[in-house]
């Protein structure tokens, strides 16, 4: 039996990295996956991957800090696949920037993506995952959520803030069995993740510095989180709530 097997899952930033990663594992594991994002060509190069191996997704085109958006884009993941048993809260961007160095208008953007697309889209799922007698939510928040590093004022406090959302509504959520859990990344290889890196003035010094505080040695894949992404949306996590945990090779560990 697949450890999916009969789920219907909605990722939202599907399209590239982590969210991809996350489709694709699904997929294998018998989900049937619909994929959410802004970018139409990367979620149908997603859905053609998954289709490739017989198995069942679409895309729905969305933007998680428009309320209707979200909703249209959950409701036709229901009426396609008839229910929505997992929400993966996957959509997210960065910025390097102090609080002084941080605009106005880049404070609302991070915060609207991270934190206000967490809110609407596990909002506009909540029904859905009710009327199939519950089911998972997995936020991807970050190490960041429950640690700081310099120059990330406005990231640590929208994951703070996802950190702190998950754990209010796994307690409100609890009793109508859905479960609601956090994974908290380090830096994970993928076009958002290695920004900061590649913006340094010797990159190659940065990855090296950046890895090195890494006990395991190694930054993450996407792979490493679509794992832990399929643990918490099947049975196997299935007295896990409310949890925040690090994916993080060590480094919260010092």
């Amino acid at each position: 039996m697949l450890r999916l097997s009969g789920k219907v899952a909605f990722i939202t930033g599907g399209g590239t990295g982590i969210g991809r990663a996350c489709a694709v594992l699904f997929a294998k594991e018998g989900a049937r996956v619909a994929v959410g994002g802004r970018r139409p060509q990367p979620l149908d190069e997603t859905v053609r991957e998954i289709s490739k191996s017989g198995a069942d997704a679409m895309a729905a085109a969305c933007d998680v800090t428009e309320r209707k958006s979200i909703e249209t884009a959950i409701a036709d993941v229901v009426e396609r696949f008839g229910r929505l048993d997992v929400l993966v809260n996957n959509a997210g961007t960065a910025i390097v920037a102090t609080v002084e160095e941080t605009s106005d208008q880049d404070w609302d953007r991070i915060l609207a993506v991270n934190l206000t697309g967490t809110f609407l889209a596990s909002r506009a799922a909540i029904f859905a995952l009710r009327k199939a007698g519950g089911g998972s939510i997995v936020n991807i928040g970050s190490i960041l959520g429950i640690v700081a590093r310099k120059q990330r004022a406005a990231y640590c406090a929208a994951k703070a803030g996802v950190t702190g959302l998950t754990k209010a509504m796994a307690l409100d959520h609890a009793h109508e069995n859905i479960r609601v859990n956090c994974i908290c990344p380090s830096i994970v290889e993928t076009e958002l993740g290695m920004q900061s890196i590649l913006k340094a003035a010797d990159p190659e010094a940065e990855r090296r510095m950046r890895t090195a505080g890494i006990p395991l040695g190694r930054m993450g894949q996407p792979e490493d989180v679509a794992q832990m992404a399929v643990y918490l949306a099947s049975e196997e996590s299935a007295w896990i709530t409310g949890a925040a945990m690090p994916l993080d090779g060590g480094l919260t560990a010092y």
